[in-house]
């Protein structure tokens, strides 16, 4: 046979379809991999239907059978002798007229496993080694919802051996990967690795799959691949069941070779009679040399619907992609139609969450929770990040508060202690502070459990994400960071600094906090004078300015459109920094200014699409 490169370098190979889907029709419902040594008539046989079919690429009866899969059936000590024989069996089908890949699935995935990679590695090892040694055409690595995993994996084929390598990854969702990352973005990592192919299997059917790849390049060196699901799969009688419509992968294919794709096979519910109709799809047709794609963009918008999904907490986001919080503080006034308007902007503009503060440098305002629920009432779709301090409720009013939130439907808050109360409007004031920070987030997570802070049962569990505060303007940062585990250690979920005035600062709280992998929104207040930056400077507790930004704050305080342009310079130099070493930034708006924290969201957005596209060009 010829070489599996030369042939994807010049024609569109069709592989084949499902092996479990088949055994299953034939009342297997057991350990598939099994097969190969107690029934190997029947994998041979599903083998060489899909040859018959038109397939020019067959893959072993593999997919599960590595030590940790097999242990689930006892059958851990026979992964050689499994894989072996599933090498032997796809040989003597393929005959010399089609290609064998040596197929190695991906072990974390929708289920949550308590594998280490160690131990994925180590299984990963064997399954490999078998394969080297029994002689396969080349490798497949299918089914990998962690990335993560599967660059590991190929790392390590590729070091080992020359064969070619096709790497499948798994969507949850169209476009996007487990970890938020684009699919686009994958592909090139996984090509820069030395994949011979990078594609997509499994989970979605032909419509998705056609979707998602509209926005992937033709890749340099590599090729592109895609084994879609029959279909979605319908639940009938505590059995998954998939479309049959096996004529319509013939449509399927033809589109399949427009977005450039040249490994076109089956996964999950696919059959000979689907291989076939493949085959004839993309009779008379040549592989594609070049390739419109739709803008980034677009591609960007199938990230975006993730923050739709009112499952995805702030913090889970954060973990994905770069995010955007916006602080817009309640009036302290009962005018609030200049906030709603400053909210709407600021969704309109892409923000992920709007923060509250509660009556901060203890000035009354508007009762956050109330505004956060004026904000749902008038429709708008965002989420809101409340604030509840230590300084103006005992405990009997924190558990109320906290309870009265829940049944609103309000679960992310920023747990934080509480500017005093003689800076604010009312010096005379009493400051409660029955907990502290540390101790407020450690009850709202024991609410978490149905349990109220004094032990009773809630007869429900609360679901509050609790971020917590850091000040990183500080002379010793090892010793803040101290003070972030600690509340990690309470349940903190994620951090919103105090904001940061000087880059330095930001990438000396990445160096002392690439240990934590709990996400960090980088505070960014944008200056509107000079007046503006030495209050904050001398007067404001957790703020500090650096020499630079006061100097270029007073040259231009001759004007003030001019100062406002310059605190809007310095801001946008600030998130530069921080969107390079931080996914989450953490706007404030000063004195109602949302049109600034508006312009600044907008340029968040450019600044990382910029990186994404640059990512993909390189």
């Amino acid at each position: 046979m010829k070489d599996l490169r030369e042939d994807l370098n010049n024609k569109i190979l069709i592989a084949d379809g499902a092996m479990g889907t088949l055994l299953y029709a034939h009342g297997v419902d057991q350990c598939f991999e099994a097969f190969n040594l107690t029934n190997p008539d029947e994998v041979l046989h599903v083998h060489e239907s899909y040859i018959q079919a038109g397939a020019d690429v067959i893959q072993t009866n593999t997919y599960g059978a590595n030590y940790l899969k097999l242990s689930r059936y006892g059958l851990e000590d026979e992964v050689q002798k499994i894989n072996s024989k599933a090498i032997q069996l796809a040989k003597t089908a393929a005959n010399s007229k089609a290609y064998v890949l040596g197929t190695i699935g991906g072990i974390s995935g929708v289920q949550k496993i308590t594998s280490s990679r160690k131990e994925i590695i180590r299984s990963f090892k064997e399954q490999l080694y078998t394969f080297l040694l029994e002689g396969v055409n080349g490798l497949l690595l299918e089914t990998y919802y962690d990335l993560n995993e599967l660059k590991d994996c190929l790392q390590i084929a590729r070091e080992e051996t020359d064969l070619p390598i096709i790497t499948n990854v798994s969507m949850h969702e169209p476009g996007i990967l487990e970890n938020g990352i684009t699919l686009p973005d994958a592909f090139k990592q996984l090509e820069d690795l030395g994949a011979d192919v990078v594609g997509v299997n499994c989970r979605l059917g032909p419509h998705h799959m056609l979707e998602s790849l509209e926005y992937v390049p033709l890749p340099k060196q590599a090729h592109l691949a895609a084994y879609p699901n029959a279909s979605l799969p319908a639940y009938e009688d505590g059995k998954l069941v998939y479309s049959s419509d096996a004529a319509y992968f013939k449509s399927c294919a033809t589109n399949f070779q427009k977005q450039g794709v040249r490994l076109i096979g089956g996964c999950c519910g696919t059959t000979p009679e689907h291989v076939q109709a493949l085959r004839k799809g993309v009779e008379g047709l040549s592989p594609l040399t070049e390739k419109k794609i739709k803008p980034i963009e677009q591609a960007i918008h199938i990230i975006d619907k993730q923050k739709k999904d009112s499952q995805d907490t702030i913090a889970s986001i954060a973990k994905k992609r770069h995010t955007v919080i916006v602080e817009l503080d309640s009036p302290k006034h009962l005018q609030v139609d200049s906030f709603l308007d400053g909210v709407q902007a600021l969704k309109d503009a892409g923000v992920d969450a709007i923060t509250l503060a509660d009556n901060s440098l203890a000035t009354p305002r508007v009762s956050n929770t109330a505004m956060a629920t004026m904000i749902k009432q008038k429709g708008i779709d965002i989420k809101t990040l409340i604030h509840l301090t230590c300084r103006d409720r005992n405990l009997i009013g924190l558990q109320s508060h906290l309870m009265g939130m829940h049944t609103l439907g309000f679960d992310e808050i920023l747990a934080i202690t509480g500017d005093p109360t003689r800076i604010g409007g009312f010096p005379g004031a009493s400051s409660v502070f029955d907990v502290t920070s540390f101790d407020l987030t450690r009850l709202i997570k024991q609410c978490n459990e149905g349990i109220s802070f004094a032990g009773t049962s809630l007869q429900t569990k609360t679901n509050f994400q609790v971020a917590a505060a850091f000040n990183p303007n500080v002379a010793h940062i090892n010793k803040a960071v101290k003070r972030m585990e600690k509340k990690i250690a309470q349940g903190a979920d994620y951090f919103l600094t105090q904001p940061i005035f000087n880059k330095e600062t930001i990438i000396e709280l990445y160096h002392a906090t690439k240990h934590i992998e709990t996400p960090i929104f980088i505070g960014i207040m944008p200056l509107i004078s000079y007046k503006n930056a030495e209050f904050l400077h001398h007067e404001v507790p957790g703020m500090r300015l650096s020499d630079d930004v006061r100097d270029r704050m007073q040259q231009a305080s001759h004007n003030r459109a001019t100062g406002f342009r310059q605190g809007i310079a310095i801001a946008k130099e600030l998130i530069d920094t921080a969107i390079e070493y931080f996914n989450g930034v953490y706007l404030v708006t000063p004195f109602m200014y949302y049109e600034l924290t508006v312009e600044l969201t907008d340029y968040i957005h450019e600044q990382t699409l910029k990186k994404q596209t640059q990512t993909l060009n390189s």
